[in-house]
């Protein structure tokens, strides 16, 4: 047992130094063949902040622990708007400027939608998961279309200024940026085997697993990014980075897992999780969209964000004592 939460804590830190360089190195690489900023940081940004959570379910659902799959996906989208976003507003009050963040709060809370129909015969099939593949698919077709676009967006701005101060050189971007995938994978492996070790040996469920240790640990590029975001005024990164997980992780982490190994669904995820996650999007939609001018998430808001995210968990972990 020992040996397992050595595992975890090494695996965790491991995973996100990995995740941190895998995104510097796809973003710079990114830069150099000329991408537009809008495109790095809706998509390669994007991408490289959900890279710890595709990787860890996919290997999850590979081993037959679709609970610990399911958990993380879920679990991270809970993470993503209750803790990260929830935090990140206490700090400072959270101005939603960008009109393509403002398109995707709706696509968000439908994909969402989507998810808990999905679930609700109690199984991912493989159907299930080219529907949701085909859906990401579509969606990033209609991201890199508005990235090429080049219209002038408050999130292309910042992203701009941000990687005109990162500056790298083409080839140490590419080593940073196979170095951090590479990484990526084994610390994903260590950090499966030592949750699986750890819900086996004290007899809490894989899903509980994820839903918590995994899903906060695979979220943490995302809190450091947002917090460092939002000190230096981009707000929009700051948003960027949480809405853009959340439609990778209900999208192609669960599509993946479920294209892998089709997955049974415990009965506590539709009755429990879906609807938590399902709360929090639509919250974050409707104070986030701004009907009448640009959103604003304030402090109070975000107070509310993080208390949900507190309770939840606390009643996770009361879950686990009361067995």
């Amino acid at each position: 047992m020992i040996s397992a939460t050595l595992a975890i804590t090494f695996g965790l830190a491991l995973l996100v130094w990995s995740a941190d360089r895998f995104v510097e190195g796809a973003a710079a690489t990114a830069r150099h063949f000329s991408m537009p900023p809008l495109l790095i940081g809706m998509v390669v940004v994007g991408f490289g902040t959900s890279a710890p959570e595709m990787i860890v379910s996919a290997i999850a659902a590979s081993q037959g622990n679709p609970g610990l799959a399911l958990g993380n996906a879920y679990g991270s989208n809970i993470t993503n708007i209750g803790l990260i976003l929830g935090l990140t507003a206490l700090i400072s009050p959270i101005l939603v400027q960008s009109l393509v963040l403002r398109r995707e709060l709706p696509i968000l809370s439908a994909v969402t939608a989507l998810a808990a129909w999905q679930l609700w015969d109690g199984e991912i099939t493989r159907n299930d998961a080219l529907v949701l593949l085909a859906l990401f698919g579509g969606l990033m077709s209609w991201t890199i279309w508005q990235g090429i676009r080049k219209k002038a967006d408050t999130l292309g701005s910042e992203m701009d200024r941000e990687l005109n101060i990162q500056t790298m050189r083409i080839g140490q971007a590419i080593f940073w940026l196979s170095i951090g995938l590479l990484l990526l994978i084994v610390s994903s492996r260590i950090l499966v085997w030592g949750a699986v070790t750890i819900a086996s040996g004290f007899g809490v469920s894989d899903l509980v697993i994820g839903l918590t240790i995994l899903a906060v640990g695979t979220s943490l590029p995302e809190l450091a990014a947002s917090i460092v975001a939002i000190r230096k005024k981009e707000h929009d990164i700051a948003l960027g980075n949480i809405l853009g997980s959340n439609l990778f992780n209900t999208l192609a982490v669960v599509g993946i897992a479920g294209i892998i190994h089709p997955m049974s669904v415990d009965p506590d995820v539709l009755v429990r999780d879906i609807p938590v996650m399902a709360v929090l999007t639509l919250s974050l939609f409707l104070v986030g969209y701004g009907f009448h001018g640009p959103g604003r998430i304030n402090r109070f808001e975000g107070a509310i964000l993080l208390f949900g995210y507190i309770g939840y968990t606390t009643y996770l972990v009361s879950t686990v004592f009361n067995q």
